[in-house]
This record gives C-alpha cells, sequence and structure tokens, in this order.
C-alpha cells in the first residue's frame, strides 16, 4: 500500500513571483496560441473579454460578510451575497483579458476590484462562503507583479486573514464532522490557493499536513466519501472533490506531488473518488438524492422548495461534469468521456488543461 508522502517540495519556498495558482507566462502564451487556432477557445476568450469590457464601467460591490452556507434560497443575506459575487467572475475576467491583450485599463479596474474587496470584505472561518473567493485569488496571481506595492501590501493582508480566520475555525471544530467532511475541502483548497499566490510557508505546511488527514478521513476505501454517506447525495461526493481537485492541481505545479493519485493508509485516494462517481456520470447507474440523509438542512431546503434537495431527486449528470474537467488535468482520457457524454460539451478547465506546463 503506498503511504501519501507529500515530499519536502510542498515545504520548499518558490519565488514570490511564482504563479502556480493563475497562468504563469508561458502559459499565457500557449493560451495566445490556443486562441488564435481554435474557434471554440477563442469564443470562450470572447466571453471573457465581454465581461472585462462590462466591469471596467461598473464598480465594484464588495459585501463586508459573505453569507451563503446555511441559509435558505431567498434569504436575504444569501441574496446579497449573490449579488457581491458576481465581482468574482469580473475579477477574472479582468486579469486573464490583461494578461491576453496587455490593455492596461483591466490592470487598473482589476487592482480597484481587488482592493475594495480588500478594504471591506473580512473572513470568519466559514469554507463553504471563503471557497467563493477562489477566482478573486487566481486573478490575482495572474498579475501580482504587475501591481502597485500598496495595493499588493493590502490584498495580502485581506487573503492572510481569511487563511488566519480558516485555520483558527478548523483547530476549534478539529474532531466535528466539519473538521474532516467536504467542509475541510473547501478550506484546504482556499488556505492552499492562498499559501501559494502569496508564497506563505506556513499556509503550505498546514496544507501539507492536514491534507494528509483529510484524505483519510474524508475518502473511502471503495471510492465513495463520507459526504456521500452522510448525506447520500452524490451532490455532495463532487461538491467535496472539485476543491480537493483544484488543490491538487496547484500542488502538481508547484511542487511536483499527485497528491491525486497517491493513496491513503487505508487505500482511498481523489483518484479513486473520481473513478467511483464516472458510471452515474455517463448514465451507466442512477442514483435518488438524499433519501437516508442524515442532515437536518437537506430536508429544511427540500421544505423550502428548492426541488434538487428533494428525497429521491434522481442525480443529474451533468452536475458531474466539473469534476470530470478537473480530473482531466491528471488523466486527459477524461476528455474522452465528457464528449462520449456530452459531444458539445466545453469548460474553460479543459482549456486550461491544456496550456498548463506539467
Amino acid at each position: 500500500m503506498r503511504k501519501i508522502f507529500f515530499v519536502a517540495l510542498v515545504l520548499l519556498s518558490a519565488s514570490v513571483k511564482a504563479q502556480y495558482v493563475g497562468l504563469n507566462d508561458k502559459e499565457i502564451q500557449n493560451l495566445k496560441d490556443l486562441i488564435a487556432k481554435d474557434a471554440d477557445v477563442k469564443k470562450m476568450y470572447n466571453d471573457y473579454q465581454a465581461i472585462a469590457d462590462v466591469a471596467v464601467n461598473v464598480n465594484p460591490a464588495p459585501i463586508d460578510t459573505i453569507r451563503s452556507e446555511g441559509l435558505l434560497k431567498g434569504n436575504p443575506k444569501k441574496e446579497a451575497t449573490a449579488l457581491a459575487l458576481r465581482d468574482m467572475r469580473k475579477m477574472y475576467a479582468l486579469a486573464i483579458t490583461y494578461r491576453i491583450d496587455g490593455e492596461k485599463n483591466y490592470l487598473s479596474n482589476l487592482a480597484s476590484y481587488l482592493t475594495a474587496w480588500a478594504k471591506i470584505n473580512i473572513g470568519r472561518g466559514d469554507p463553504i462562503d471563503d471557497t467563493n473567493l477562489e477566482p478573486a485569488i487566481e486573478a490575482y496571481d495572474m498579475v501580482k507583479t504587475k501591481l502597485k506595492p500598496n495595493d499588493n501590501d493590502l490584498i495580502i493582508k485581506w487573503f492572510k486573514q481569511t487563511a488566519d480566520a480558516e485555520i483558527a475555525t478548523h483547530k476549534k471544530n478539529f474532531n466535528k464532522a466539519t473538521g474532516y467532511n467536504n467542509w475541510n475541502s473547501h478550506r484546504l483548497k482556499i488556505v492552499g490557493m492562498i499559501a501559494y499566490a502569496i508564497n506563505d510557508a506556513d499556509y503550505k505546511k498546514y496544507v501539507d499536513e492536514d491534507l494528509k488527514r483529510q484524505l483519510e478521513k474524508n475518502l473511502l476505501p471503495d471510492g465513495s466519501s463520507i459526504d456521500f454517506k452522510l448525506r447520500d447525495a452524490l451532490h455532495y461526493h463532487v461538491y467535496d472533490l472539485e476543491p480537493l481537485l483544484s488543490l491538487a492541481i496547484v500542488l502538481k505545479r508547484a511542487t511536483g506531488a499527485d497528491a491525486y493519485a497517491i493513496a491513503s493508509e487505508s487505500g482511498a485516494s481523489i483518484k479513486k473518488s473520481v473513478e467511483w462517481v464516472i458510471p452515474y456520470i455517463t448514465g451507466e447507474k442512477t442514483h435518488g438524492e438524499f433519501v437516508n440523509s442524515t442532515v437536518s438542512f437537506d430536508l429544511k431546503r427540500a421544505n423550502n422548495g428548492e426541488a434538487e434537495y428533494k428525497a429521491g431527486t434522481l442525480w443529474n449528470p451533468k452536475n458531474g461534469y466539473r469534476t470530470l474537467a478537473l480530473a482531466s488535468y491528471f488523466n486527459p482520457q477524461y476528455n474522452n468521456t465528457l464528449k462520449t457524454v456530452k459531444p458539445d460539451y466545453r469548460d474553460w478547465q479543459l482549456v486550461l488543461n491544456k496550456v498548463m506546463v506539467q
């Protein structure tokens, strides 16, 4: 049995200018080349450019506290958060468009968005809320060397406050379900992305150590997950896998460590848990969701009219496409699986997989 061993590379300090969360210079050139020769990629890029062109004429709308987790659809705090989080897609669009076109107006506006959020937003250590910051971290990583020093310091302070709050709540709730279920997968993703975006050795060490524990406690040897067992829902299985896959990509790019394939003491792995869900994505198997869920909030959402949480509702295979798109970074064969399931499927992650240097 192979044991998890994220070699010391994870703990080595890379150059502060290195980019492992967002695309680096060589990868940006790869993307430019792909945009020039692939009409589908150009169309997807044009969509981002359109978002960026709107964003330069719209003021950022940061929110002091992200509130989504544990709130029912229609809750005013949840609705206000959803409106504010539109800024995340704008930030990513501004970053990718600036890196491709070089138009400084995109950069200056991205700096305005990032600093506006950095001045106002305060993380409360809730990973289901903080997971929404992923596009902002990616955007920052792609332009950090171009930012004014004062802006850069302000953004780093924001990210560190977010990461510190996450680590503090994890220590407080270490042995509770949220210390090892999907919450912790999202926590590790966000702290890990921040760690490599700002080159923080302490955060890298935290992720390295706790990821070993997370894979052992969260993923099961048969390929299922603790979240699937607790919620009886593939919805939560893929929601658990996606942040682990995103983090695994960052670790592979930054250190060469293969968090995707390497197995825990019990024999569980991200790879095995992806393979476990594939028959449900292809339609070979079906699953009625939430029938035996042990979490009362699932019933509350069903009673609130949120149809996808009604016990027995069949899981929609398209909700697993992003999981496979992320996993295809490690196994390109999954591209063929996606094409078989939905021939016209397009996803920006698949484009990133092509241009990222491995």
